[in-house]
């Protein structure tokens, strides 16, 4: 994965796929289940996030209590320490995310938690999550940081424009 093109691409990409984002508050195909799913199955034949891990290197994942407690133990350590070395209060949600970027926990591009990691990290990027349109912001924000996002998201704009009354 080449990320430097991959956000040059993102980049002068980004306002037209926001905007089709947007647009699909107001008009949802009445299939729109069935069409992500579909799409975002040609994504995953194009797209390998052990070969990227951008959303590591860029992003943070929300920590559960029960993610930092299952972590901390995965760690050998107690939990006010793993929150105390790793953890801090995001401003305005108060959710717990990492004091650093990237991840502490990306080694050679490799999660060295992925069988304990934060609920967040094992549902990213959030393509499944229904409805699809209830999470337009989400894909938004992650058009510029995910890879498999941006390309599920351009190929719906691409089949809803041609198969579906959009005006």
């Amino acid at each position: 994965m080449d990320l430097s093109k991959f956000k040059i691409k993102a980049a002068r990409k980004k306002k037209a796929l926001s905007a089709f984002l947007l647009k699909l508050d107001d008009i949802v195909p009445h299939d729109m289940p069935e069409l992500v799913a579909k799409v975002d199955a040609t994504v995953w034949q194009d797209t390998n996030c052990t070969a990227c891990a951008n959303c590591c290197k860029t992003m943070t994942p929300t920590y559960l209590q029960a993610d930092i407690d299952r972590i901390s133990a995965h760690l050998g350590m107690p939990s006010a320490t793993f929150i105390d070395q790793w953890l801090k209060k995001e401003e305005g949600s108060e959710d717990w995310v990492n004091t650093t970027q990237p991840c502490q926990f990306l080694v050679n591009d490799m999660c060295s938690i992925y069988d304990v990691r934060p609920a967040d990290c094992a549902e990213f990027p959030h393509h499944d999550k229904k409805p699809f349109d209830a999470y337009n912001e989400t894909f938004t924000n992650n058009l510029m940081h995910c890879p498999a996002t941006f390309t599920l998201v351009e190929r719906l704009k691409k089949v809803v424009e041609r198969e579906y009354e959009w005006l």
